[in-house]
């Protein structure tokens, strides 16, 4: 019976969830399987592993063969360097404390890697929002001051018709003066 670490698919079309399961290598892929040693989300940004690294690394030693794309989420997470630590115990090359020692270091230093990482994608980000958010105000000055200009030109063009009314309304010196002898010679 060959034993594989193996994703069993779950979750909605076009919204994939796995669970990482031991599983008889003839059982269909969502069929039966031994156990659940984790789960795996694609989904999210950066992937979601939850993994149970001492019960991978016990199949593998007991002669689990991972799938590929399980070998990589194993190697993401630490359980195939364990597994290469514990093989060097067993050959008598490391102490188990020195393997363990190791193996903390290692999971430091990935820790660490992931942060850079990761503070890096937040500092591109906030970049990114602030460009954007320099273009959008200046296209918003832009569109302002297109505006009061508008503005303006509509204002000064009330003030000259009112103007031109005004001078139309008021009397020239001429017709005041004409209009009162019109008056008395009629009388």
């Amino acid at each position: 019976m060959p034993v594989r670490i193996r994703l069993q698919r779950h979750g909605k079309k076009g919204s994939p969830f796995f669970q990482i399961v031991v599983a008889d290598g003839r059982a269909p892929r969502d069929g039966k399987f031994i156990e659940k040693i984790g789960t795996y989300n694609p989904m999210k940004n950066p992937a979601e592993i939850k993994l149970d690294i001492d019960k991978s690394v016990q199949w593998m030693r007991n002669g689990a063969q991972p799938s590929d794309t399980v070998r990589s989420l194993l190697s993401r997470q630490g359980a195939m360097m364990k597994h290469h630590l514990l093989k060097g115990v067993d050959k008598g090359a490391l102490t188990a404390e020195q393997a363990e020692v190791k193996f903390q270091a290692w999971v430091v230093d990935k820790e660490a890697r992931l942060q850079k990482v990761s503070q890096a994608k937040d500092a591109k980000q906030v970049e990114s929002l602030k460009a954007r958010l320099e273009a959008e105000s200046k296209v918003k000055e832009a569109k302002a001051s297109a505006i009061a200009a508008k503005k303006s030109e509509a204002l000064q063009a009330v003030k000259a018709a009112e103007a031109k009314a005004a001078e139309a309304e008021t009397p020239t010196t001429e017709e005041v003066v004409a209009e009162p002898v019109a008056q008395t010679t009629e009388g």
